[in-house]
């Protein structure tokens, strides 16, 4: 998504009348700023609501009130922190159904993998809830002859979060626990395109027990994202999104002095070796090349099949595909889809352009979900799962993100050949390797330029007390999400060095430089 499309508000801002507003100083506070954006259900192409735009002065009131929570929040001790964590997490997991099913009628994606989401934001939320022995200091005793020297660790401050729309609740996770709980305050700017997560994600953290202004939602655009960029009360800002947007983030931030971890796009492959399980490739690449409607940073979208196994591989993955259900996310008559819409129609076309692209640079469609149609749901924003043979290495469509349930085959002659490709791509978010040889696949992990390594898995999203990042341009910043990353990126330390005086034996004066000893 391009910044000019995060910045143009709707001009449908008056065919629905439920407005999604900002969260400001512990409450929802209807925006005076006179500008929307049409949020749309994604199934049915209807807009369901409008978001609120936030102008400068909402921007000056959240970014106001977070520093006022930050001041009540962070001399708070660690013991009543951890207890509004503990309360978070239980209401999270207590209500965690409301809030897929929220996520699922502005994103598209269907309720059991909403679910998922969720489960994997209350990974980090369990992580966060130990932060007590994450952000303790050290002590070095008697460094020198009566001279201690110990670290303590503080909280930044104001920080943002810029969060995309496929995953609005588990992204923000990645960040929102880690930060408050290390004692700082947080301004959530959510996608104008599935906003109300991020309100269900304030109430929660209001029924914790969370004091007013730690917690902000600030709905908006560009004008938003760039008042946290440029603000000097904001100390940092964490983004997930596009490599474009993701570039300019850190660009912006840095120059205004601030921390920066954004994470941007990805081209994943799949490396499948003549000796892998190929039933297991084949289940493997649909899930990962389709779940989500492919709307997920961690997709994979070539698999690169080692000869001889393409063919046989492509007969596989199009007889699973010629089984998955399509449709509405919420599901009917209690049977749940496999696949839901993209979330807009502007994304649906932009995705079928690049199906247009690799046909026309003479690419073979294998499955066309061009011209998916669900019935009922004529006018949702449905994309078919498409698989692509023969695409050149030259075309668009193999080399940029796509974004969608479009999966490509390319062949390769070797594990060398196939390696290559992966690392001269210009990404390095996420890879994957299917084989039965442990040498080989060893030996992948080592070679590899990619940050985040399946090995027969292929989605391979680091548990929480891990860290989720890329290489080249799918990370800019020195700071990947959560884990260890996570707590030293929302801290920063002071080393003190201290002496006491034994008033019997006093040090006298010595301009000399000091000295250990």
């Amino acid at each position: 998504m391009s910044i000019a499309e995060q910045s143009a508000p709707s001009d449908t801002a008056d065919t629905a009348t439920r407005v999604i507003s900002h969260w400001i100083d512990g409450a929802e506070r209807a925006s005076q700023s006179g500008r929307r954006a049409a949020v749309y259900n994604p199934a049915t192409g209807e807009v369901q609501a409008q978001v609120a735009i936030a102008d400068e002065q909402e921007i000056a009131e959240a970014i106001a009130s977070a520093q006022q929570g930050f001041a009540v929040w962070s001399s708070l001790s660690i013991a009543k922190r951890q207890t509004v964590m503990f309360a978070f997490r239980e209401i999270l997991n207590a209500r965690k159904q409301e809030l897929a099913e929220i996520i699922t009628s502005e994103h598209g994606k269907v309720v059991s993998d909403a679910m998922g989401e969720i489960m994997r934001g209350q990974e980090v939320v369990e992580l966060a809830t130990g932060f007590p022995h994450l952000i303790k200091g050290d002590f070095s005793e008697n460094a020198s002859t009566g001279i201690d020297v110990y670290s303590i660790k503080q909280p930044l401050g104001v920080v943002g979060i810029i969060s995309p729309f496929n995953f609005p609740v588990m992204v923000p996770l990645w960040f929102i626990p880690i930060a408050i709980a290390a004692g700082n305050s947080v301004i959530l700017k959510p996608s104008e395109k599935d906003p109300s997560a991020a309100l269900w994600l304030a109430r929660a953290w209001k029924d914790a027990g969370l004091p007013d202004g730690v917690f902000t939602v600030l709905q908006g655009d560009k004008l938003a994202v760039d008042g946290l960029l440029e603000s000097p009360v904001v100390q940092s800002i964490s983004f997930v999104g596009s490599t474009p947007i993701a570039q300019y983030i850190y660009e912006t931030a840095s120059r205004n002095g601030k921390r920066v971890q954004a994470l941007g796009g990805a081209k994943n492959h799949m490396l499948v070796l003549p000796d892998a399980d190929l039933d297991l490739v084949a289940d493997q690449a649909v899930n990962a090349g389709f779940g989500a409607a492919g709307e997920r940073c961690m997709s994979i979208s070539v698999v690169l099949a080692v000869e001889p196994v393409a063919d046989v591989l492509i007969e596989k993955i199009t007889d699973r595909i010629s089984r998955l259900r399509i449709g509405n996310g919420v599901g009917a008559d209690g049977v749940e889809p496999d696949m839901g819409p993209l979330i807009t129609d502007v994304h649906r076309k932009k995705v079928a352009s690049y199906v247009d692209i690799a046909e026309a640079d003479g690419a073979k469609i294998v499955v066309d979900g061009r011209n998916c149609r669900v019935e009922g749901h004529e006018d949702g924003f449905f994309f078919g799962p498409t698989l692509i043979d023969d695409i050149p290495l030259s075309s668009r469509a193999y080399s940029e993100e796509i974004f969608g349930p479009v999966l490509s085959i390319v062949r390769v002659a070797s594990y060398e050949d196939g390696l290559e490709l992966i690392n001269s791509g210009e990404f390095g978010n996420g890879t994957a390797i299917f084989t039965n040889d442990g040498g080989a696949a060893r030996r992948f992990q080592h070679e590899v330029e990619v940050g985040m390594i399946g090995i027969n898995v292929p989605i391979p999203v680091p548990v929480a007390y891990h860290s989720f990042g890329g290489w080249k341009k799918s990370l800019f910043g020195d700071a990947k999400a959560y884990g260890a990353h996570g707590f030293d990126f929302f801290t920063r330390e002071k080393a003190v060095t201290s002496r006491w005086l034994d008033p019997a034996t006093h040090g006298g004066i010595n301009l000399g430089f000091p000295q250990n000893d």
